[in-house]
């Protein structure tokens, strides 16, 4: 048995996930998919089944779980709804995580408890329109002034940042030069609301339809100074952090929709006759299918190897330099994954998997952003192979 296999409990979890995720996000999925709306209501029930309050300690509402769980959450929403499950996995890793991991305790407080209940978000302010990858060359800035931190800059594709219930956004901002001529990132809670502090209106998306994503700008926003997250400077190891959590999380949710994508092309090619027989009968329909099979088996045992990891990491067992290396692996490897199964899986429906009444057209347009976000596939490549030793 690998130390890594899941649980009995993990996987009564998911029986009760996936029971929510059925009843009450599969049969409105493409609704708010064609409207572009995100499923306010649905928040607050995701809060009472726990799912924000995963690896949150209890004395903040939280179930002091581990991170395997809420990949096993993730998973099993990107099963129906890709904007749901990544609703939960920003949520969580880049809204939650970072105040509970850097913040302290007067930061815990004020924030966690409504993030937990599901009654407020939290966002991330990282990517900007001119620093992705790069994200060393942040552009917005803050400065100290008067006790005060006033902010100037923007940022590009932060999710959950311009719901009704988002309360604050965590900014990576630059605070000043470090003697190398490096910049010094710190990392400041911006609440809703603060004058000064724009939510643009929500991207146009492919895909992720009912996702909330929005640009942010800051044009002299003020916030306290106690609102630093963690220590001056230190935004630059934060993020990197944040974002190996945030990698395991987004491959959890690429093995969700390559599940789906698998089940759907099962189900289909058993169906669907062509020449008076299943097309499932044909060696390049069976083929296909059992190669996604293979690759969604392969996807899961990384992405779950990882969290185990993760979750070793926690209490003290494995380094962080192991985290770091699953984490990239999985995520290149799920993610990529996920993009041949929602083609395969729309060849395999021909025509019917150019409709928008099936399932797979939506995680065909879904699929894409994967392999994107929380660090692109070439970053992911770049990331193991600087574990591996070879030169930078």
């Amino acid at each position: 048995m690998t130390a890594f296999e899941l649980s009995k409990d993990h996987e009564d979890f998911r029986q009760v996930v996936r029971e929510f995720a059925e009843e009450q996000v599969a049969p409105h999925a493409a609704e708010w998919d064609r409207a572009h709306r995100f499923p306010l209501e649905l928040v607050p029930q995701m809060g009472d089944l726990g799912l924000f309050g995963l690896v949150v300690p209890e004395e903040y509402g939280g179930a002091d779980g581990d991170f395997t769980s809420l990949c096993v959450a993730i998973e099993e929403l990107g099963r129906v709804d890709q904007s749901v499950g990544i609703t939960l996995s920003a949520g969580v890793g880049l809204g939650i995580n970072p105040i509970l991991t850097f913040g302290d305790e007067e930061q815990h407080q004020r924030w966690l408890p409504d993030l937990v209940a599901g009654r407020a978000l939290a966002a991330f302010g990282l990517t900007e329109p001119d620093a992705g990858s790069d994200a060393g060359a942040t552009r917005t800035r803050a400065r100290l002034e008067a006790g005060e931190w006033v902010l100037d800059g923007a940022k590009a594709f932060i999710t959950n940042s311009g719901t009704e219930i988002t309360s604050v956004v965590t900014v990576t901002a630059r605070t000043g030069t470090l003697d190398d001529g490096r910049p010094e990132i710190s990392a400041i809670l911006v609440p809703s609301g603060t004058p000064g502090f724009v939510v643009e209106p929500a991207y146009d998306k492919l895909g992720w339809r009912a996702s909330d994503t929005h640009g942010l700008t800051f044009a002299g926003a003020r916030v306290p100074e106690s609102n630093l997250l963690g220590a001056r400077g230190a935004g630059f190891r934060q993020f990197l952090q944040t974002l190996d959590d945030g990698r395991i999380a987004i491959s959890a949710l690429a093995v969700g929709l390559a599940q789906a994508c698998l089940e759907a092309s099962t189900s289909y090619a058993k169906t669907r006759m062509s020449f008076g027989r299943p097309i499932g009968v044909n060696q390049g329909v069976s083929f296909a299918v059992a190669d996604l099979a293979v690759a969604v088996e392969a996807a899961r045992l990384l992405t779950y190897k990882a969290a185990w990891l993760k979750d070793q990491h926690h209490v003290g067992r494995r380094p962080a330099a192991d985290v770091k290396q699953a984490a990239a692996m999985a995520k290149l490897y799920s993610t990529e994954a996920a993009v041949t199964a929602a083609r395969v899986a729309t060849q395999v429906f021909g025509g019917n998997g150019f409709m928008e009444e099936y399932p797979v057209a939506r995680f065909y347009r879904d699929a894409k952003i994967l392999e994107i976000g929380e660090g692109t596939s070439e970053v992911q490549r770049m990331v193991v192979a600087r574990g591996l030793g070879l030169p930078k």
